[in-house]
């Protein structure tokens, strides 16, 4: 399973950030999988905002829950994070992974397969 994280690299403050991930080599519809999208705030650890998972059910870290929406199209493969009200403490490396498993959807070490990753900064 192959994942590519696609986005701007920069947005401004009260902006919405939308960040695409797309798979290759599995389908988001398998049966198991968790589908979700991380972040890594410079010197700082990595962080899980929310999940999407094979039935198309999501799920939200408390802290963004507010803010945070993940959709998807199982046209393309893809699914997508909608950030709302970015604010600069939300620039980071974003990343999209993928893990058999609906156990520990919330831990990144659980993680099997991982986007590159994408910088995005928040400035005006």
């Amino acid at each position: 399973v192959q994942l590519q994280e696609s986005g701007p690299g920069r947005t401004k403050p009260s902006q919405t950030l939308s960040l695409t991930c797309t798979v290759s080599g599995g389908s988001i519809t398998t049966n198991y999988y968790i589908w979700s999208w991380l972040r890594q705030p410079p010197g700082k650890g990595l962080e899980w905002m929310g999940a999407i998972r094979d039935s198309g059910s999501t799920y939200y870290s408390p802290s963004l829950k507010s803010r945070t929406s993940i959709s998807r199209d199982t046209s393309k493969n893809q699914f997508t994070l909608h950030l709302n009200s970015v604010t600069p403490e939300d620039t980071a490396v974003y990343y999209c992974a993928a893990k058999n498993g609906y156990s520990n959807y919330d831990d990144p070490i659980r993680y099997d397969y991982w986007g590159q990753g994408t910088q995005v900064t928040v400035s005006s």
